[in-house]
């Protein structure tokens, strides 16, 4: 018998980021769908602001490792901005 835990049960600051935005895309969908209690509205909107920003958190340092260990050609790093819309700007 293994001893995992589902994501869905583990602690929001503890989530991955890929757990976290699944576990987003979820609470989005059952608010979507509707027809819950207000209280369990209420309960979804507050999990969902939660994971947002828990995914808002990880994105972030994701970025500042990206920023740190950009190299420029003479091997020494360099730090440069990267932001959504620029990276939107190289699709």
């Amino acid at each position: 018998m293994t001893n995992q835990t589902d994501p869905a049960d583990a602690p929001i600051d503890q989530l991955s980021f890929d757990d976290a935005l699944a576990a987003l895309q979820r609470t989005v969908a059952e608010l979507e769908a509707g027809g819950q209690p207000l209280e369990r509205s209420l309960a979804l909107y507050e999990r969902g602001v939660a994971l947002h920003e828990r995914c808002a958190k990880l994105l972030a340092e994701a970025e500042l490792k990206v920023q740190q260990l950009v190299t420029r050609a003479g091997g020494a790093l360099e730090t440069i901005d990267v932001t959504p819309d620029s990276a939107r700007d190289t699709e």
